[in-house]
């Protein structure tokens, strides 16, 4: 309900209510603004200007919001259903998407250097794909930091494999573009095939499955995305043992 910029503008009078707010917030939702101010120790000038400084034109506005909010925090709910998970694995059986499967793996043994790249939750996913590969013979390194510094000489044909649910993320669009100024190939691992990320890359595996959401954080099914790592792990044994054949 409360922006970061909105609270920093805050003055040390409008911190207390905040804080109060904060700590009650149901019991707000019922009290006057003069009742308001005797719990928080301010006048009611202050919680006026404190309501300006949260976008409310008053009070009432304020109390509003503060109930819209807390009404619909209440109602977020997490449905647990795994039928698109096993909707996508039965469709990974497919001859199709075992040949893309076994030519990206080919695709990633012929590479000087490999960096699996993501951020959130995808950043996890990347860590545990570049120790997966790693454990299969060809070394990775992942990048989990938004900020990471990725310009240098040194990596022209390099690949680098990108994780992002939405494929919409500023950060992971801001490193697939540096990466492809220094001449990477670039294979994408999305939720869809019509995201920003996707469009920038070489090669693009969607899983397609629902988005989720939990307030401000995105709890999208990750099981496709470490499905598909580790089978091309093991297709990737192949190259890196003793040449393609059967593991």
């Amino acid at each position: 309900m409360f922006g970061v910029d909105q609270v920093k503008a805050l003055n040390d009078l409008e911190m207390l209510v905040y804080g109060y707010v904060m700590k009650y917030p149901e019991k707000v939702r019922y009290m006057r603004i003069r009742e308001l101010a005797s719990e928080a120790h301010v006048s009611t000038s202050t919680i006026l200007r404190f309501c300006k400084k949260m976008g409310c034109g008053g009070y009432t506005e304020f109390k509003l919001q503060l109930k819209e909010h807390l009404e619909h925090r209440g109602q977020v709910r997490i449905k647990d259903d795994i039928s698109e998970v096993i909707d996508f694995l039965q469709k990974t059986c497919s001859d199709a998407f075992e040949n893309k499967l076994e030519m990206l793996a080919e695709v990633i043994f012929n590479a000087d250097h490999v960096f699996l790249a993501g951020s959130g939750m995808s950043g996890i996913v990347a860590k545990y794909g570049a120790r997966y590969f790693s454990s299969m013979g060809k070394f990775c390194l992942y990048i989990d930091e938004p900020h990471y510094p990725t310009e240098s000489r040194f990596l022209e044909h390099s690949l680098v494999i990108v994780f992002s649910v939405s494929g919409e993320s500023r950060d992971t669009i801001g490193h697939v573009t540096r990466f492809k100024e220094q001449g990477c190939i670039i294979l994408s691992i999305t939720n869809t095939e019509n995201c920003t990320i996707a469009k920038l890359s070489d090669y693009n595996i969607p899983y397609y499955v629902t988005y989720m959401r939990l307030k401000d954080y995105d709890v999208t099914t990750q099981i496709p995305a470490i499905s598909i790592v580790e089978r091309l792990g093991k297709k990737l044994y192949q190259y890196t043992s003793k040449g393609p054949g059967p593991i």
